[in-house]
């Protein structure tokens, strides 16, 4: 069910790395060489999330592991970053300030390839995809794996653990770098946590949630928080009360004003 242990047999046995059947529609301009040596076993069991603040560090531990993690990056300019991936099975260049005045972007990092929650969350957004796209915004997932890993997922059969056909470009973080900039990187195990961020057509980072790697992500919940983000931004002297959505009433963030939500509610 979660990404756990398992996943190194797994791995072992149906990781692209060993296929050889691989062949993009088009491959000329991936200027790589890539040479893997067999995998050592990763431990997918959640480990604790710990946040380095400045003045006091917390820690919460879990079965004796912990993770550490970044600041939070919301109200920050999202790193750029310019990779390889894979979309419509051809390797393509994605460069995260293209989108910059042009469309918001959900970014979500996933921990591996050919694993198990993972694909139910890929999917889930690739099935979503177009209510995404009719409000402006595009959709990327990353992972550490080589675009040649996301190549043989997105041929492999969904009934088969597989991807299929994808509507948006899986980013290929194989230097870690992505993952690293975005705080969401577990160094000792080399895989990013769930992370997932909303940014605006600014560049702007204006929402940020961190999943354990057990836990999958809701469609739904990015959808209704996009939304809200983009009608707080059209409508910059209201604010979005909790669990809103498009056509609720919204409420002035005023002490006198703000009654007028109170007493509807």
């Amino acid at each position: 069910m979660a990404c756990s242990s398992a996943s190194a047999a797994l791995l072992s046995s149906t990781n692209p790395r060993n296929s050889s059947y691989i062949s993009p529609k088009s491959s000329s301009n991936l200027s790589q060489t890539l040479s893997f040596s067999n995998s050592s076993s990763i431990n997918f069991r959640s480990k604790s999330l710990r946040s380095n603040l400045p003045a006091r560090a917390s820690t919460t531990r879990h079965s004796g592991f912990v993770v550490k993690a970044g600041l939070p990056l919301v109200g920050n300019v999202a790193p750029d970053f310019e990779a390889e991936a894979v979309f419509d099975q051809e390797f393509i260049k994605v460069k995260l300030s293209d989108y910059i005045g042009k469309k918001y972007v959900i970014l979500f990092f996933y921990p591996l390839d050919f694993t198990f929650v993972c694909p139910t969350e890929i999917t889930a957004f690739s099935d979503r995809h177009a209510e995404f796209d009719k409000i402006n915004t595009e959709i990327l997932g990353v992972s550490v794996d080589s675009v040649f890993s996301h190549l043989a997922w997105v041929q492999t059969d969904r009934k088969s653990g597989g991807l299929g056909d994808l509507n948006y470009p899986l980013v290929s973080d194989v230097t870690k770098s992505i993952s690293k900039a975005f705080n969401v990187l577990i160094e000792d195990q080399g895989i990013a946590l769930r992370g997932l961020f909303i940014i605006d057509k600014e560049g702007v980072i204006q929402h940020s949630t961190i999943n354990n790697l057990a836990i999958g992500r809701s469609v739904d919940e990015t959808l209704r928080t996009l939304q809200a983000l983009q009608f707080v931004q059209e409508n910059p002297d209201e604010v979005c009360p909790a669990g809103w959505k498009p056509g609720e009433k919204s409420m002035k963030p005023d002490p006198k004003l703000s009654k007028e939500y109170f007493a509807a509610v």
